[in-house]
């Protein structure tokens, strides 16, 4: 039972014996007092003696104070006596001398109130009147309340705790302190956010009885989610996160509907393993599909180890070809595939041991048309794509390709200029009909690379060296071994000109195995050799011109003319098995002259000076030597160009111009600008002349902030050869402080999606971890 403060027993006995001439008081003042390990300052402070007690008014501040004793740190010495471990003479005069202490003194608790009467002898204290106290990382005020300092435990009224960790706000019409860092509260709300003194929340959990425990949560006994103050949804318990950890629990859902797979929910539950790795379990339930579990494991050691896997799985009720209701499921979409057995298995892993640099990528999916069904949603390929290049730098290939890469790689560098690469590849092939040889493995492939200067002449050696071990169960096989080598040099004609020569050869060798194909039974080993050489002439001009635009002075201009020639020698190559590109070397005999020019600002902005690239035009084209190309010895007319009239926007543009006629061989131009705040725009355009087809397409986007916490965003990917959008997304975000709701959707084809998310600050992410859709 809680007593009214003004009618306690401690209170109204101090005052009767007082009265009776029981006590005896000290005499009333301003100032401070010491009352056992607790400071006290007042206006007004009267202090009785039998029993030991205080009555503070006016401004009272009780400060537990502690007094620390340490040894006072001699300055460090770096000299070489030191790092000897010899004994200088200062060292020898001092080696006796005992060591000098200093005292200090640490505040560890803070009591503020208007009013406030202290048992010494029991260690309890009763306040009223703005009531504020600081415990460790918690603020608590109340209109009153009652602490027992040894146990450091109390009941508070009409009381506020915040918490400086992810800013929870907590108030109750009762709260007890039933521990270090642990409350229960009787009518109150919790919101995860900063609220302004006497400002309704924009969101809160409201509860009739909730416990709060320090390294653990908040449990919630008839909850009740609020908007503005206003119930809206209730449950009769609730788990919120309390602690200033990482922890597991129910992160927020995710809500979806669309034409091909009705309604769809996603109830995201992470679980924290160590400070350092975490699993979340991604159930998802889809009204015309069925359920799709999904689950993802992280972890990190360090900035350069980390990792990152994610599943899922879905036994698909609309992917049964023999069930004819699902016959517009197949045609609407173009869809292929026959196995009702859906799953994507990915992840990537960096990892150094010592000197050796390690990369693992996995990328395992069930059918092609899984990546396109599957393309939006918090496992969705959209999302996954965008959350691996953020954690690693490196996504996943374009989800239209049907070999599906999956490897380790191993490096070694050494600060000579030499390195030493292990790769292993396994594919995933996502062919409907395998009718032909199957996707090539390489275990291992071995890259062994350098560059070293030959003594003192001016010339440096190189090479690459290869070894490929070509694996596969249906077609032939091969282990390979390549290896080029090259001599270069520079070759001082004049002061004017930069001259490079090179020359070098190339000698590839196949152990072949036939692997039952009729095509290679004859053929055991291979070799060929090639020789090459070529060369680089070219001069640099610069100018500057002094310009008068803002703070912008000065445009620098660097103009490059410069010719190259390489050769390389014809050889007969349709007898060596085809892999790759290094087992077709074209023969060269073709000069290329070009023209670069570079273009850089200078400013003054804020009293410092900066430089920024401006843009570049870089044209070239070549003429082929060669007899077989006699009647069109010109090569298309290559042309690059950039340009970056402001900081954050870009404008590149590749073209080739053919000169006999054909015109444009391929136009590729992308844009894209940034603001600070966040805005973006981007269009990129992308057409080729192909012998068998021709390909023409755009992709754009824009997200904008718009007034009142609200954000858009829209892009699409056009293909235009035939006239098909490939997908199109939306998303419209509210985001006042606190909370926010994103409305968005998602057409790709033969199936439209919206979907709806709500997010509330610092509940559904997990503690600072990055979780899509969050």
């Amino acid at each position: 039972m809680h007593h009214n403060i003004q009618s306690t027993p401690f209170v109204l006995a101090v005052l009767l014996m007082s009265a009776c001439g029981l006590l005896s008081p000290a005499t009333g003042h301003t100032g401070s007092i010491q009352a056992d390990e607790w400071q006290i300052t007042a206006d007004k402070i009267t202090r009785y003696e039998n029993p030991a007690s205080v009555i503070a008014e006016g401004n009272v501040v009780l400060e537990k104070i502690e007094t620390v004793t340490r040894q006072k740190k001699r300055a460090q010495k770096t000299n070489w006596s030191d790092l000897l471990g010899e004994k200088t003479k200062e060292d020898r005069d001092t080696a006796s001398t005992e060591p000098e202490t200093v005292t200090e003194q640490k505040t560890l608790t803070t009591i503020k109130a208007d009013w406030i009467a202290y048992d010494v002898d029991l260690g309890k204290i009763k306040a009223r009147g703005n009531l504020l106290i600081n415990i460790g990382p918690d603020e608590l005020t109340a209109d009153k309340g009652a602490v027992d300092l040894n146990q450091e435990t109390g009941t508070f009224y009409n009381a506020t705790i915040i918490r400086e960790y992810k800013d929870m706000h907590l108030e109750g019409r009762v709260i007890e302190k039933t521990g270090d860092m642990t409350y229960h509260i009787k009518d109150g709300w919790i919101i995860t956010c900063k609220v302004k003194e006497g400002e309704t929340p924009p969101w809160s959990f409201a509860a009739a009885d909730a416990e709060i425990t320090d390294n653990g949560y908040a449990f919630l006994k008839h909850a009740t989610f609020r908007i503005k103050g206003v119930p809206v949804l209730y449950t009769p318990i609730m788990m919120l996160p309390a602690k200033r950890n990482r922890q597991t629990g129910l992160l927020f859902p995710s809500l979806a509907a669309s034409d091909r797979d009705g309604f769809d929910l996603t109830t995201p539950f992470f679980i924290n393993l160590s400070p350092s790795s975490d699993i979340t379990l991604y159930p998802e339930y889809l009204t015309k599909r069925g359920f799709m579990g999904g689950a993802e494991f992280r972890y990190t050691a360090a900035p350069e180890t980390m990792g990152f896997f994610m599943a899922n799985y879905l036994y698909d009720d609309l992917s049964d070809p023999n069930d004819p209701d699902n016959d517009d499921y197949f045609t609407d979409g173009g869809y292929t595939h026959t196995n009702q057995d859906r799953y994507w298995v990915r992840g990537k892993a960096d990892q150094n041991f010592g000197p050796w640099t390690s990369r693992l990528d996995l990328d395992i999916v069930s059918d092609l048309d899984y990546l396109t069904e599957f393309n939006s949603g918090m496992t969705g390929f959209l999302e996954t794509q965008d959350r691996f290049l953020d954690a690693f730098g490196r996504g996943f290939q374009n989800k239209t390709e049907l070999a599906r890469e999956n490897s380790l790689k191993v490096l070694r560098s050494w600060a000579n200029g030499q390195a030493l690469q292990v790769n292993v590849l396994g594919m995933n092939d996502l062919r409907e009909i395998k009718d032909g040889p199957d996707p090539l493995w390489n275990l291992p492939v071995v890259n062994y690379t350098g560059l070293l200067p030959v003594y003192d002449t001016g010339m440096d050696f190189s090479w690459t060296a290869n070894y490929t071990n070509f694996w596969r169960d249906k077609g032939v096989r091969a282990q390979r071994l390549d290896l080029p080598v090259r001599l270069s040099t520079g070759i001082p004609l004049t002061p004017y000109l930069e001259t490079t020569v090179d020359a070098g050869f190339r000698n590839t060798s196949y152990l072949i195995d036939d692997n039952g194909d009729a095509a290679w039974q004859d053929s055991e080993t291979e070799n060929r050799f090639l020789i090459n050489a070529g060369g680089k002439i070219g001069t640099n001009m610069v100018r500057d011109f002094a310009v008068n635009m803002g703070e912008i002075y000065s445009w620098n201009h660097t103009f490059r003319p410069y010719v190259s020639y390489r050769y390389v020698s014809d050889v007969n190559q349709d007898d060596l098995p085809q892999f790759d590109d290094i087992d077709r070397v074209g023969e060269q005999n073709i000069t290329y002259y070009g023209l670069d020019n570079f273009f850089t600002l200078f400013g003054r902005k804020n009293g410092s000076e900066y430089e920024r690239e401006y843009g570049y035009v870089k044209l070239r084209q070549g003429y082929d030597f060669r007899t077989s190309e006699s009647e069109t010895p010109l090569t298309p007319v290559e042309i690059k160009a950039a340009y970056y009239p402001v900081q954050n926007f870009r404008i590149v543009y590749r073209s080739d111009i053919s000169v006999y006629g054909d015109g444009f061989l391929k136009n590729v131009l992308e844009s894209d600008y940034r603001t600070s705040r966040g805005d973006r725009f981007f269009f990129d355009y992308f057409s080729a002349k192909d012998n068998s087809k021709d390909t023409e397409s755009i992709k754009g986007g824009l997200k904008v902030f718009l007034l009142y916490s609200l954000m858009a965003s829209y892009d699409i990917e056009r293909s235009l050869e035939d006239s098909k959008t490939v997908q199109e997304n939306f998303s419209l975000v509210y985001q006042p402080s606190c909370w926010s709701v994103e409305l968005a959707s998602n057409y790709t084809p033969g199936n439209q999606k919206y979907m709806l998310t709500f997010r509330l600050a610092n509940i559904g992410n997990p503690f600072g971890f990055d979780l899509p859709g969050l």
